[in-house]
């Protein structure tokens, strides 16, 4: 009763702002709701200055919210699907998240980037976009502004990706006949499910291929998303680690470990076994739904939490590193795909 006397004005406020980024995310997806919502939140910011009814609950959506969106994002996921059809995919997938996370790495070091933001841009560009950064966020302990600053960036190169991808793959020669090998670049290249599914509906669209690009991509993209799982696992021993190291204290691993990613895993097993046994897809459906509608609440909260002036005047660096990220994974993709003999 205490944490819905403290929390519902704040919760309400954030539903408020998700309500209409939900349905202009909708009508416009190569932006998408997040994007929306966390703007929306800046914007707001500015005007509302009296925030004390407001805060614990704008601070409840922003942590726990966004872990419960996580959660549900199982619910999409059937692994024996996307294990079985994205395998082809498998040796693309490792190498362009592993050359993201080196990127980030080496730009954060050599540009003197804060580790919060490398690591939120570097993993939201190797593995999902927003998702990996929701899942993240909370493991590394990142605040609302350098959740803001990553999705900003991941932003920027979706909606490039999401335009210029479609002419990139006819000037270098990819398949109108088939979506597979399109299907296979937007899945490994483009960040955000949003923009994934703009750029293959848009391949699609092109050459009158149905939903073959649209299918392979999303099944593609699935299987990135599986990465969240190993990359949190590790971020949650690194940080136990250097916690223990800078304090001099031994650091409980059950303080900082991303257990909501074991309830991640267990949803995911929910959907498969179920539709192994012959229980339709759709019937997940509305909690995959409501899995975007929560992320969506999430960055509503995380905007309204942010300071919109230092955001532009710390933006160069961070767009730099998510530009690099971009380049390398697009470069990698593709070499990748012609070395397999996909192109």
């Amino acid at each position: 009763m205490t944490l819905i006397s403290k929390n519902w004005r704040g919760i309400l406020f954030c539903l408020a702002i998700a309500i209409p980024s939900y349905l202009l995310g909708n009508q416009f997806p190569i932006i998408g709701g997040p994007v929306i919502a966390i703007v929306g939140g800046m914007i707001l910011a500015i005007f509302i200055k009296n925030r004390n009814t407001l805060n614990d609950g704008v601070k409840y959506t922003s942590k726990k919210i966004l872990q419960y969106a996580v959660i549900l994002l199982g619910f999409g996921m059937n692994l024996e699907v996307v294990l079985q059809t994205g395998k082809q995919s498998l040796p693309i997938i490792i190498c362009t998240i592993a050359t993201s996370l080196i990127i980030a790495y080496i730009l954060h070091r050599v540009l003197v980037i804060p580790q919060k933001i490398s690591t939120l841009i570097g993993v939201g560009s190797s593995i999902c976009g927003g998702s990996a950064i929701a899942a993240t966020a909370p493991v590394i302990d990142a605040n609302e502004e350098e959740v803001a600053q990553a999705i900003s960036v991941i932003f920027l190169f979706n909606v490039i990706a999401a335009l210029i991808f479609p002419m990139l793959g006819a000037a270098i020669g990819f398949s109108t006949t088939s979506g597979d090998a399109f299907g296979v670049f937007a899945g490994t290249a483009v960040n955000d499910t949003s923009s994934v599914t703009a750029a293959a509906s848009t391949w699609d669209s092109m050459y009158h291929l149905g939903s073959q690009t649209l299918d392979k991509a999303v099944i593609v993209k699935l299987t990135r998303t599986l990465a969240i799982i190993p990359i949190t696992a590790f971020l949650a021993l690194r940080r136990a680690k250097n916690t223990e190291v800078k304090n001099g204290e031994k650091i409980s691993l059950k303080k900082v470990f991303p257990f909501f990613i074991l309830f991640f895993i267990a949803t995911s097993l929910v959907t498969t076994i179920a539709t192994s046994a012959g229980v339709s897809q759709e019937v997940f459906t509305p909690l995959k739904t409501l899995s975007k509608f929560f992320i969506i609440m999430a960055m509503g909260a995380i905007g309204f939490n942010t300071d919109i002036v230092k955001l532009v005047k710390s933006g160069g660096k961070p767009i730099l590193l998510g530009m690099s990220c971009w380049i390398g994974i697009t470069a990698v993709s593709l070499g990748m795909q012609y070395i397999m003999n996909i192109w």
